[in-house]
């Protein structure tokens, strides 16, 4: 069973940073694509940044230049680094993985949200 497991999110100040970490856990064969969606107010699910293995990575408009994805490929975990934190990005933060996974012995394409995380942003 596979899973997505994020950790990071907190209580910050405008300015502060934090580093988001979602861990996956089961019998991975390869990754297609990890990213990082946010739930705002009214639940809406923006993205904020995505890996696409060799075609690279994406940011929201709102993330360029603030915010950092990498992919630990040994681990399979994937960080988003969060700097200079604003009240707008105050969400639930959700990981969000398409995978290949190992089903018995065959091999099959599924994608995974994790839980989520909160991050707050307040003076």
């Amino acid at each position: 069973q596979v899973q997505l497991k994020e950790s990071g999110g907190g209580l910050v100040q405008p300015g502060d940073s934090l580093t988001l970490a979602c861990a996956t856990s089961g019998r991975i064969a390869s990754i297609n694509s990890m990213a990082w969606y946010r739930l705002g107010q009214g639940d809406k699910r923006e993205l904020v940044a995505i890996q696409r293995g060799p075609a690279g990575t994406e940011y929201a408009d709102s993330a360029k230049g603030r915010f950092t994805l990498s992919l630990d490929d040994y681990a399979d975990t994937l960080y988003l680094q969060m700097n200079n934190l604003k009240p707008e990005d105050t969400a639930t933060y959700v990981c969000y993985a398409d995978l290949i996974v190992w089903q018995g012995e065959e091999a099959r394409g599924n994608v995974f949200w994790g839980q989520g995380t909160q991050v707050t942003v307040s003076s």
